[in-house]
């Protein structure tokens, strides 16, 4: 299994978009949930690169998706990520570039290997293959060989207002993430 040294010393994976209210918080229960229901432990946990939305709930769509497909929402406030959480997770999942690129810097900072930084996208099926040593370079930029940020990006609903496309792609990269974990098991 490409995550089972990280995850075995570091049985922790952290989701992050930009002001986790939105994207994370929707990865963060829908990959527990998948994670509980498949037998396997590992905590999630869920954080911003940005500050702006500290203190605050799911954001009240978000929330409502996830009770539309069955899932409990904690309750919960946002915070930034902090150096612990990128510390003490063996796999830490980036909701966009952009955020992989944030948490490349943050890593470097803190000494944490890049190589535990992968996008969410990249275990969704739709063709971003699971990168073996993460979507960062070890000086913490994003390698060279991905794709446009368009195809590697969940959607963003506080733009759009699409919460099913979120939703849709966050549920897909759970599954995927889920099954990439299991499959030496099998």
């Amino acid at each position: 299994m490409r995550f089972s040294h990280a995850l075995d010393s570091l049985p922790q994976i952290l989701v992050v978009c930009t002001g986790n209210i939105c994207r994370s918080p929707m990865g963060e229960v829908v990959l527990r949930d998948r994670l509980r229901t498949s037998g396997l432990e590992f905590d999630v946990v869920s954080a911003g690169v940005s500050a702006e939305e500290d203190g605050n709930p799911i954001y009240p769509p978000a929330q409502r998706r996830l009770r539309e497909g069955g899932f409990e929402v904690p309750t919960r406030r946002a915070h930034r990520v902090t150096s612990e959480e990128m510390r003490g997770s063996g796999l830490i999942l980036a909701m966009t570039s952009a955020h992989a690129r944030a948490l490349g810097r943050l890593a470097v900072d803190l000494g944490v290997d890049t190589s535990r930084i992968h996008l969410w996208r990249e275990f969704d099926g739709t063709g971003l293959q699971p990168l073996e040593s993460g979507c960062l370079t070890a000086d913490g930029g994003l390698r060279g060989d991905l794709p446009p940020s368009d195809s590697c990006d969940v959607p963003d609903p506080w733009y759009t207002d699409d919460f099913e496309a979120t939703f849709q792609t966050v549920v897909a990269g759970a599954d995927g993430l889920v099954a990439e974990l299991i499959a030496p098991h099998s």
